[in-house]
């Protein structure tokens, strides 16, 4: 069939089979190309098909020559419906995995199941013994726990309602959007989605199994962000869950300090994903940060970041690379002073009738489409593909 996107709000309904294959080759051309990294050799890579997640699992086998287990939640096709966008790239993935002599395996289900956890433990025990990487990097607005009860998160303020400048993507227009505050049930209920809590779960699971090496390292990823943004991502429901995972690293490095397994929190810079697709604000905010970090030549995506974090900040030659609050920050460009700057003199600015001239609109839809496998250079989107 022809595959064509179908983009309903800040959802893109189809992907590319051919489009998403290009895709992940570009980020394992990139890592093969910067240089191998000295690093782990067994690699659990959870939340493995999209973005970050990706991406580290992607650095880790082409960049550090590492065995995999990747875990990922994606539906396959069915009928005229295209499967999703991490089904296509996890399939690139063990292909290009297996063409270069490297151990991978993936596992399709929910992450947060006890059923999962099962199945990854007795695939690492028949496989690979034990794994000395673990890469927590799950994105998912519903969680089941064990006992069966669901959790929705919640994307709000905490104390009193936001507003703030807003793109409107649809008609590209610059208003305002407001975001309401929590009850004290959304911010527990965000907290039990987003937080750590399944992180240590997961890594109970890995230790009580003996699955683990020694001195070991597990990683998830945040994100924090400017002042802008902090009702948002710092100060919000989400900084409420995102700080719960930082407490999470503590608590998983001080039950683990006999076999020195440590657990770090990465602070990544902010890029186009499904999820920030979906919060008001940060479109706007993405598109002129975009406009901003390419002019200085210093603009990163997924792969570029994953690559840095490991070969600079996590396996470098002077090691963990942690600032004062104890976390990793490869938001580091980002948050430069001059970017931030510059960022907000746009901010103050811009409006309906300079916003194709002031944000790089283009960069962000670019990234969107992308995630899903189109517009990738060398794609003809008029041939018939097998979805």
């Amino acid at each position: 069939m022809v595959v064509e996107p179908k983009v309903k709000g800040f959802i893109c309904t189809t992907a590319h089979p051919v489009g998403c294959e290009r895709n992940v080759s570009g980020q394992i051309d990139y890592v093969k190309k910067n240089g191998a990294i000295e690093g782990p050799k067994k690699v659990l890579v959870i939340g493995a098909s999209t973005g970050y997640g990706l991406a580290s699992r992607i650095t880790a086998a082409f960049g550090m020559g590492a065995a995999t287990i990747g875990v990922y939640f994606d539906k396959e096709a069915s009928g005229k419906r295209t499967a999703t966008p991490g089904f296509y790239n996890t399939r690139t993935f063990d292909a290009k995995a297996t063409e270069e002599g490297l151990y991978s395996k993936s596992i399709n289900g929910d992450a947060f199941s006890v059923e999962i956890k099962e199945q990854v433990i007795n695939t690492i025990k028949e496989d690979l013994g034990k794994v000395d990487m673990v890469v927590y990097s799950l994105a998912s607005p519903r969680r089941t726990t064990a006992d069966g009860t669901s959790y929705v998160s919640s994307l709000k303020t905490i104390g009193a309602d936001f507003t703030q400048k807003n793109w409107n993507l649809k008609d590209n227009t610059v208003t305002d959007a407001t975001l309401t505050s929590a009850t004290e049930e959304e911010i527990a209920n965000t907290v039990k989605v987003m937080g750590g809590e399944d992180w240590i779960d997961w890594m109970d699971a890995l230790a009580k199994a003996d699955v683990l090496e020694d001195n070991a390292i597990t990683l998830a990823y945040s994100y924090i962000g400017p002042k802008l943004t902090y009702p948002i991502y710092h100060e919000g429901t989400i900084g409420r869950a995102k700080q719960h995972l930082a407490d999470s690293a503590v608590a998983i490095t001080e039950k683990m300090q006999d076999k020195g397994i440590k657990a770090y929190v990465s602070v990544n810079k902010a890029l186009v994903t499904q999820a920030s697709s979906a919060i008001p604000v940060v479109p706007l905010y993405l598109s002129v940060l975009y406009k901003v970090m390419k002019e200085k030549d210093i603009h990163e995506g997924c792969i570029e970041q994953m690559y840095r974090l490991f070969k600079d900040k996590v396996y470098g030659v002077e090691g963990i690379q942690v600032e004062e609050d104890g976390m990793l920050h490869v938001d580091d460009w980002e948050m430069r002073e001059d970017v931030q700057r510059e960022v907000m003199d746009i901010w103050e600015q811009i409006n309906s009738d300079n916003l194709l001239e002031l944000a790089d609109t283009e960069g962000y839809w670019l990234d969107f489409y992308q995630m899903f496998g189109f517009k990738m250079d060398g794609v003809d989107y008029s041939v018939d593909v097998e979805v």
